[in-house]
Formats: structure tokens, sequence, C-alpha cells
């Protein structure tokens, strides 16, 4: 299933989290923080300006990107989890 957003959103798979500490500690699912980067799989077309112009986003599919800790819409599909984020919570692209 696609999931496709609309406007200026971005629907981004979030990356693992750490399973280790920095130390080797095995870090129960409780106790570990929830990656602040993911992978972007599909785009919203951008956003539409009062004067009816589209600017379109800057980001595209693949890229891997920084966001906020606590920014964005966590979605369930199925058994996988998303999270939908305005382009504006989109910190910055990672090579």
């Amino acid at each position: 299933m696609k999931i496709v957003p609309v406007g200026n959103k971005v629907v981004v798979k979030r990356m693992e989290a750490e399973e280790k500490s920095a130390g080797g500690i095995l870090l129960p699912d409780s106790a570990r923080e929830k990656p602040q980067q993911g992978r972007v799989l599909s785009t919203g077309d951008g956003l539409l300006l009062p004067t009816g112009v589209r600017v379109p986003v800057q980001v595209h599919e693949g890229d891997k990107v920084l966001f906020a800790s606590w920014s964005g819409t966590e979605i369930k599909i199925g058994d996988q989890d998303f999270l939908i984020l305005k382009e504006d919570d989109v910190l910055a692209i990672v090579d």
C-alpha cells in the first residue's frame, strides 16, 4: 500500500532504534529513544500559496532526513509504523 500525502506533507519511515547503548548494554524497548531520522517514502504536491502558485517540496523520495523528536503524526498501517510530517518539520537532508 502506498501512502500519498497532500500539500506540503511527507511520509517518512523512521530508522530503527539502537538496541545497545554506547557502553554495549542491551536496551529494552521501553528504554530506547525514537530515532530522529528516517527515509522519505512519498511527498505531496507542495504548498499552495494564496496566489494559486504551488511551491514544490524540497525533499524527494529516498532522501534521508532529520526531524524534531515530537514532530509529525505517527500512523500504523498493518504492522508498519510511519510518520507524516509537514515539510517545515524536516530539519535537514543527510547524505
